[in-house]
């Protein structure tokens, strides 16, 4: 790791599709060894699985669904004196964005559907309904942070 100066944060274009950020951030982390139009199919059959199912916009849903994910405090571990402490901190909203996005991935993987674009679309109606693997994650994380507020004043 460099000690000079943090490394600068790259652009991302917006999808073709939607002309979105984030779905592209999306299909970035869904992407394995570079198959990006692999990727791509899957995050857009997913949506229009989604579409087919709730006649709704799947951008919106899949804004939805990343909101109720993204987690808004975290513990950091924190030496003190010998003793490690989880010590709750506030997530920055690039963090947030990419622990939402490795999380609805990651249950969406974990699923028993046949396909990825059923099992990603499934994972991202669950999350936008406030159920499902991720949300749980996002729950367990903040209970966790609550949990451990008697250390909030180690907080560097």
């Amino acid at each position: 790791m460099s000690r000079r100066h943090s490394a600068e944060k790259r652009e991302v274009l917006p999808d073709p599709k939607f002309g979105n950020i984030v779905v592209t951030k999306f299909m970035n982390s869904i992407m394995y060894a570079g198959k990006k139009s692999a990727a791509e199919s899957i995050v857009y059959g997913a949506f229009s699985i989604i579409e087919g199912k709730t006649k709704q916009n799947p951008l919106g849903i899949f804004e939805q669904a990343l909101d109720n994910v993204m987690p808004s405090i975290e513990v950091r571990s924190r030496r003190v004196g010998g003793a490690t402490y989880q010590v709750p901190v506030e997530v920055r909203t690039t963090r947030r964005q990419a622990l939402g996005i490795r999380w609805i991935i990651t249950a969406a993987r974990g699923r028993n559907e046949k396909t990825m674009t059923e099992r990603l679309s499934a994972e991202l109606l669950d999350a936008s309904n406030n159920r499902g693997n991720a949300v749980k994650k996002r729950e367990d994380t903040h209970k966790m942070a609550e949990a451990n507020r008697a250390f909030s004043h180690y907080r560097w």
